[in-house]
């Protein structure tokens, strides 16, 4: 991580764990908003004004956080007003770099060989992790905002003059039940199976482990009704929450993570879900499975050797 902005020690995937051996995540620290009119953000951080070329996002499609902003890119049809550069999906020593990997690019942008000199760019005296996705500000050349969820909601709203104002992903009569089930999702299943992962005791393994399946099942069966997503026939940002973990589950979760209780193939609902969602038009375009591979078991913690493996063979991808 950086320390007052210089780069301390090799990169470590633990950023901080408690008492029992949990896995604890690092809180974003960049939290201004774009908003149409440029007005003061619902975080309470600076406004920045929505612009068509003014702003920038760096991402790994290895990610699942960052390709949640890329899904939400697609499906808001933002793709010529927002512009995209990918790291590289193997880490470093020195955290997200750019490179050459097929699906990778340089940073034309700011010319910067490590992401981490992004953050001391926008901050020089940055204590912290350096995490994609990064939105950046062209036109101010600095950091806007660094959590996914947050810019989420930006692409969902302040871009609409620009984008497709007819796809809401956050829509107001159900936004209570939507805030009410990322928050389970994310405790149980998106940041849950890092949990598992990074586990550093078998009780702390088994805890994250079991609440993972616990809300596999749970969703299994909320899907078993017919409903085409989650909250029935419009794709909300829950779904984008969910999707990003899902296609990762079986090629990563499931084998380094030691998420292996089941496979998801053994949850029909589910598999069918992945599936109408993989095929909506843009989605596959952000869903690269050489990149989830490569970048997850280029974790020397959790896979030493480097070796990645073949398979498996996963049905939404077919």
């Amino acid at each position: 991580m950086l320390v007052d902005g210089k780069w301390t020690a090799d990169w470590d995937p633990v950023q901080a764990k408690d008492e029992k051996g949990r896995f604890v995540r690092q809180v974003s620290s960049f939290r201004h908003w774009v908003t149409p009119n440029g007005k003061a953000s619902p975080t309470g951080g600076e406004g920045f004004k929505a612009a068509p070329g003014r702003y920038h996002l760096y991402v790994a499609l290895i990610c699942p956080w960052a390709s949640r902003t890329l899904l939400a890119r697609k499906l808001k049809k933002l793709d010529d007003v927002i512009s995209v550069t990918v790291v590289e999906p193997a880490l470093t020593d020195q955290g997200w770099w750019f490179g050459d990997f097929p699906g990778s690019g340089p940073d034309t942008l700011n010319g910067a060989t490590y992401l981490h000199e992004l953050y001391t760019r926008a901050d020089p005296g940055y204590t912290g992790r350096a995490t994609v996705p990064v939105l950046w500000d062209k036109k101010r050349k600095t950091i806007v905002n660094n959590e996914s969820s947050d810019i989420l909601r930006m692409l969902n709203s302040a871009f609409d003059a620009f984008g497709d104002a007819s796809v809401d992903l956050y829509p107001q009569a159900c936004r209570a039940e939507i805030d009410a089930l990322n928050k389970e999702m994310y405790e149980k299943l998106n940041n849950g199976v890092y949990k598992a992962g990074f586990a550093s005791s078998q009780a702390a393994y088994e805890e994250a482990v079991t609440d993972v399946f616990a809300m596999l099942e749970t969703l299994e069966g909320r899907l078993s009704n017919g409903r085409s997503f989650l909250f029935g026939d419009g794709l909300t940002e829950s779904d984008i929450r969910l999707f990003v973990t899902l296609v990762r589950f079986d090629a990563a979760y499931h084998g380094l993570f030691k998420c292996n209780i089941r496979q998801l193939a053994d949850y029909p609902a589910i598999s069918a879900y992945i599936e109408r969602i993989y095929a909506l038009p843009g989605v596959s375009e952000t869903v690269n499975l050489d990149h989830i591979k490569a970048g997850y078991y280029s974790i020397k913690a959790l896979n030493p050797s480097g070796i990645i493996p073949v398979g498996p063979r996963l049905r939404f991808a077919a």
